[in-house]
Formats: C-alpha cells, sequence, structure tokens
C-alpha cells in the first residue's frame, strides 16, 4: 500500500476528495441530527409534558357525546313481547330478561361517558397545542426528516463512499498489497489482477441486477445493483488506464514471482471468491449477494470512514510529538519506552475504530521517536506494528460494537468490562518481552532532572486537554453525548477538526505545495482528507472482499468438517484458536466478524464455551493473525507510513535478532491468547 500522493495537481486532488468530504459531511450531519432529534424529544417533554401526544394534530372523535342510548327502551319491550310470545317453561328456564337489559342500559352509559372522556381529552389537547409548541414542532419536525431521510438512504450512501474512494485508492494505487510496485512488471502484473477482479464484480452485479429485475418482486434498494455496475466499471476504466502507463515505464523490468505479490489483496479475495461462485457453483450473482451484505450494516461500516478521517485529522497535529516531548526527558531505554508507547497507545486505538487506523495514523512518528531513543530499527517496528493491538478490546472499538450488534449473546459492556483485563494481561506480557530482549541495562534520568522538562512539555499539551474537556462538556449539555462507543464516530472528527485548527493558528495560510501540509489549517484538512479517501478505499474494499470470502467458506461447507462433539471445552477451544489464528491472517477484522458469528459462533456455544469469554478470544486471535505472516496486515500497514528504507535495514546475529519486528509481537500475542482461552477453562 503507497502513500497517497497528489499526482495530477489540485483539480484531481478536488475531484477525488470533495466527493468524499460530502459523503462524510452527510454521515456527520445524519448523527448530529439523531442526537439533535433526541435533545428536541427531551426538551420537548420537559416544557409541555406528554408531547409525544401533542406533537401531531390530534383526531377528532366520531363519536356523539350526547347522543340518547339509541332504542334502549324500545328494545327493551320488543324483547318483552318476543319473550310472551315464546315457550313459558323456556321463559322460566331463561330467567327474567329485565336484568339483561338493565346491564344494556348501563353498557351503553359506559360507552357515552368514554365518549364525552374522548372528547374532552381531544378539547384539552387542542387549547395545550399552542402558537409555542407548533413552533418548537416545526423544528423538531425537520431534525425528525432530515434523520429519515438519512436512515433510507445510508446503503447508498456506503456504497457511494466505498467506490468513490476505491476509485481514488485505485488511481494513487495505494490498495493494500504484500509487497509495493518497483518494477514495470510489478505495475503490469498488478493492474491486471485488479483488472480481471474489478470485471469478475461487475459481471457478477450485473447478473444480480438481471435476476432482480426478471424476479417480478419489487426490491426495496433496488438501484444498489446499479451502483455497483457502474463503480466496477469506473474501477476497470482506471485499471485500463494504469495499465497504459505501467507499460510504458521505464523501471527495471523484475520478475513476476516478486510481481504476484503485488496484486492488492482485495483483487486476490475477488479472483478467489469469483472463480468459486463462477465455476464451482454456477452463480455469478453470489459475489454481488455477499458484497452487498456490507450494506446490511451500513452505519456500522460508514463509520469506519469516520474513524479513518479522525485518524489522518490526528496524524496531522503536534499531539504525537508532544506527548513524546514528555516522556524523552526521562531518558528512557529503548525497550521500556516501546513498552510505554505501545500501552499508551491502546486508548488513541480504541478511538480510531481498529489497530490499524492508529498504525496509519500515528506509526511514523512512533518508529522515528524510538529510533531517536537509540532503539533498533527491529524493535522500533515491532512497537510500531503492535501500537494498534492493545486498544481493540477496550472502549469504544467499533469492532467491538460490530461484535455486539451481530451477536445478541454478548453486549458492549460484557465485552468492555473483559477487556480492560485482557488489556492489561496483554501490557504486562509485552514489558516481561521487553526486559527479556534487552540489550542494555535499565537506565533512566533521576526525576529530579527529568521532571522539570516534563512538567514544561506538559503545559504545551494543557490547552488541548482545555479544548478536548471543553467541546465534550458542551457536546454532554447541549446534545447529552459522551465520548461512547455510539457517539464517538461522530463527535471525534469535530474534536480533532477543531484541535487541527489550534494547531495551525498562528501559521501562514499563504498557498503552499500541497505537499506542505503544516503550513495552515487548510492545507492539512486537505492533506488529512486526501489521504483519507485513498486509505477508505482501500479498507471499506478489502472489508467487503472479506465477506465474500466468508461467504466461500459458508457456502463451500468448510465449516461443517469441524467436528461438533469434541468432548470438552477445552479440546473445542484448542481447535477453535487455530481456526481463528488462521482467519485473522487472510482476513480484515470486519469481515471476518461476520464470517465467526455466522459460522464458528454456535460450535463454541454448543460445546459449552461462555459467549463472552469465546469473544475476547476471537479478538485476540485477530490481533494475532494481523500481526503473523504470509499476510500481517498491520505490519503491511507499518511499513507503509514508515517506508521501504527501513525494509532495507537489516539486523546481524540469530535468528530472532534478525526477524524480531515478526517475532516479538507474535510470542505476546500468542502468550496472551493461550491465557485468554484456556485459564477460564481450567
Amino acid at each position: 500500500m503507497s502513500h497517497p500522493d497528489a499526482r495530477g495537481g489540485p483539480l484531481r486532488t478536488w475531484l477525488s476528495t470533495l466527493p468524499t468530504v460530502l459523503l462524510l459531511c452527510s454521515v456527520l450531519l445524519y448523527g448530529l441530527g439523531e442526537k439533535i432529534h433526541a435533545r428536541l424529544l427531551q426538551i420537548g417533554e420537559a416544557v409541555w409534558p406528554g408531547y409525544a401526544s401533542l406533537r401531531v394534530e390530534p383526531e377528532k372523535p366520531t363519536c356523539d357525546p350526547d347522543a340518547p342510548p339509541a332504542g334502549s327502551t324500545a328494545k327493551t319491550e320488543e324483547s318483552g313481547d318476543e319473550a310472551g310470545d315464546g315457550d313459558d317453561f323456556l321463559d322460566d328456564l331463561m330467567g327474567d330478561e329485565a336484568e339483561d337489559a338493565e346491564a344494556e342500559a348501563a353498557a351503553l352509559e359506559a360507552a357515552r361517558k368514554a365518549c364525552r372522556e374522548r372528547h374532552e381529552a381531544y378539547r384539552a389537547l387542542l387549547a395545550r397545542r399552542t402558537a409555542g409548541l407548533k413552533a418548537f414542532y416545526a423544528v423538531e419536525g425537520s431534525v425528525a426528516s432530515v434523520v429519515k431521510l438519512g436512515v433510507a438512504w445510508m446503503r447508498h450512501l456506503l456504497v457511494l463512499l466505498l467506490l468513490i474512494c476505491a476509485a481514488t485508492a485505485t488511481s494513487l494505487r495505494c490498495h493494500i498489497a504484500l509487497r509495493p510496485v518497483r518494477t514495470r512488471r510489478d505495475g503490469i502484473v498488478a493492474e491486471v489482477g485488479q483488472l480481471a477482479a474489478n470485471l469478475l464484480l461487475l459481471g457478477s452485479s450485473a447478473s444480480k441486477w438481471l435476476i432482480d429485475r426478471d424476479s417480478g418482486v419489487e426490491h426495496q434498494h433496488a438501484s444498489l445493483p446499479v451502483l455497483w455496475m457502474a463503480g466496477f466499471a469506473v474501477l476497470a476504466l482506471i485499471n485500463l488506464l494504469n495499465l497504459r502507463e505501467a507499460r510504458r515505464t521505464e523501471a527495471p523490468p523484475g520478475r513476476f514471482g516478486h510481481a504476484v505479490l503485488t496484486v492488492p489483496l482485495y483483487a486476490s479475495m475477488a479472483i478467489l471468491s469469483g472463480a468459486y461462485f463462477y465455476l464451482a457453483e454456477g452463480h455469478p450473482s453470489g459475489l454481488a449477494i455477499y458484497l452487498q451484505k456490507l450494506t446490511e450494516h451500513s452505519t456500522l461500516y460508514i463509520h469506519v470512514g469516520l474513524y479513518v478521517w479522525a485518524g489522518m485529522l490526528l496524524k496531522r497535529t503536534r499531539l504525537a510529538e508532544l506527548s513524546f516531548d514528555v516522556l524523552r526527558p526521562w531518558k528512557l531505554p529503548p525497550e521500556l519506552l516501546a513498552f510505554v508507547v505501545v500501552a499508551a497507545s491502546a486508548i488513541p486505538t480504541a478511538y480510531s475504530g481498529a489497530s490499524g487506523i492508529f498504525v496509519i495514523a500515528a506509526g511514523a512518528v512512533i518508529y522515528r521517536e524510538l529510533c531517536a531513543a537509540g532503539a533498533r530499527s527491529q524493535l522500533a517496528l515491532a512497537a510500531t506494528a503492535m501500537s494498534g493491538s492493545l486498544g481493540v478490546v477496550l472502549p469504544p472499538c467499533l469492532l467491538v460494537v460490530i461484535v455486539a450488534s451481530l451477536n445478541k449473546q454478548v453486549t458492549t459492556d460484557q465485552l468492555f468490562h473483559w477487556g480492560w483485563r485482557v488489556f492489561g494481561l496483554t501490557a504486562v506480557l509485552f514489558f516481561l518481552a521487553a526486559l527479556v530482549t534487552r540489550r542494555g541495562p535499565l537506565t533512566m534520568a533521576r526525576p529530579r532532572e527529568a521532571m522539570g522538562p516534563c512538567l514544561s512539555a506538559l503545559r504545551a499539551l494543557l490547552p488541548y486537554a482545555v479544548l478536548v474537556a471543553g467541546l465534550l462538556l458542551l457536546t454532554w449539555a447541549g446534545l447529552d453525548a459522551t465520548l461512547d462507543e455510539h457517539s464517538a464516530p461522530i463527535l471525534l472528527p469535530f474534536l480533532l477538526l477543531v484541535l487541527l485548527w489550534w494547531d495551525r493558528r498562528g501559521e501562514s495560510a499563504q498557498p503552499l505545495d500541497l505537499a506542505d501540509e503544516r503550513a495552515s489549517w487548510r492545507l492539512a484538512l486537505t492533506g488529512a482528507t486526501r489521504e483519507t479517501t485513498g486509505h477508505i478505499g482501500a479498507l471499506l474494499l478489502l472489508m467487503g472482499l472479506s465477506v465474500c470470502i466468508g461467504g466461500v467458506i459458508e457456502r463451500a461447507r468448510l465449516m461443517e468438517m469441524v467436528p461438533h462433539d469434541l468432548g470438552s471445552p477445552i479440546a473445542a477451544m484448542a481447535l477453535l484458536v487455530v481456526l481463528l489464528v488462521v482467519i485473522g491472517m487472510i482476513m480484515d477484522p470486519y469481515g471476518a466478524v461476520i464470517l465467526v458469528s455466522a459460522a464458528i459462533a454456535k460450535v463454541a456455544y454448543d460445546a459449552g464455551i461462555d459467549p463472552v469469554h469465546f469473544w475476547m478470544v476471537v479478538l485476540v486471535a485477530f490481533e494475532l493473525g494481523y500481526l503473523t505472516p504470509p499476510v500481517a496486515l498491520n505490519h503491511l500497514l507499518a511499513r507503509q507510513v514508515v517506508g521501504e528504507v527501513a525494509e532495507e535495514e537489516e539486523e546481524r546475529g540469530g535468528f530472532w535478532r534478525r526477524h524480531e519486528r515478526i517475532l516479538l509481537p507474535m510470542a505476546v500475542m500468542a502468550s496472551a491468547l493461550l491465557l485468554v482461552a484456556f485459564v477460564p477453562l481450567l
């Protein structure tokens, strides 16, 4: 995954980022609308008790409160005459019908009384519907209309966001791959692989659209396949243009074996899934059907885009550098500094939605500061890749929210409660691993020497803390919203926009080169949004195709090969741990959660494993998978932000020292996984 750049000049930049900004702002407007509407309902109920019934025009009762008990006397007399003409013996058996007449009269009187009460309630409602209430309802109703509009079009917003950002990622060649493009053959193979994938997706979407059209059934979101078709056609066209450019490049020719690794992961997944649905099942629309499952949880996946935007805004603030200024006076040894950085990164990771997003946002600063403190390159790379791993179990991480939304057996409160304990365990294990692998003495500056510079650095962070506290207080007082798992995706972009403005408030706003993003708030915002566009396209497309891979596993009934009666929870857990790590090695977390929820969770429940315990194991196993080759997604993202120079620096020594960046995170997370998985079962 290469860094999104500004090739093509300002016009191309704005053409790629402006639609993304509009879509993200639409989502923010919808999210704020929900909060504002809920707050308006609270205010309405407080000012006008019973506001829920007052907010709409009451319906006038149709009954007549002054009508006499129609024909009740006549009915009684007629009944008496008929009874007199009847069988006397039957009259004796049935008893005197006078009592029935009295009961009927009482019922009619009760009905008339109820009618009068309805008319009185109607008049009371009319009297309470004052001009002030009607004006308030006009505002509240307008906000409610915006919210309803957002609900109705949220799936379309997700598809548009994915496809527009994917087009940018394809144009800028910043999709996630095992190896970056370096040679002419790399570029050709990568574009051919993407072209094949996009044509398969285009054909599958067209097949689904034809099936929906010919079924004669009116579908609720019939236009979605058309959007997919148009989007993949554009992606294929971009691939053709890039392929023509790649064939003309003067780069070295390269080898085919290396070139295959440059095919983006989403394209490889699309080709594998397409081969199964097209050839094995003869079901071309299957690929599009599973891809569209992404839209069933459209709000959650759009939140991924908001978290990415927040992460890129965070990247352009000075918060990371100022935080390291607090640590620098203590002159911590590299291993201890790496532990502090990884542990402290858990909180921003939780607020960035996923481990990979935080690695993209802060990985470059972490690597640079660790190397400046004397850390060896392998340790710095290990800490950079693992900086986003400890926080995925902490509130308000979006991944945990998706788990709870897909599985009614668990709640976010339960998962976050145990997530803090898993975080503590993993942090302790990383600390012990850092101590064991250290190459120098554990020395640090004296507190008397370090305290002064440390406090000075903290003073530089104080304005940011005051701004954040003030903004959170305003949102709590005005919207009754806190920075929890429900509100964080909406509030974080606003908070970081304000912090970015504070960072750039004294800088020159004169137009400079787009690469100089530290010059002004406007250029920093432009750069953050431009990079956001590429990352959203790469991540969401990878998530969607991960869902398709999950569909292949589900339809091929691979999980039916797993024995359901394993004898004991420990045996079941051992098998599940292996499966979950393998899934984490090859799939994106958000797509993998859908697969595990549909096909694997029931195996754990039937084996007697507690659902909360199982999902904590899933989260830890996924993080181990993201740090484990052959894919090692977090390492790919770390390489993307650190650059290729770090890859060329090789440690001398034994196997551990030469591969410490891979082995150290694996050892820590594998130890944590074994403890989390099996200790509760003993």
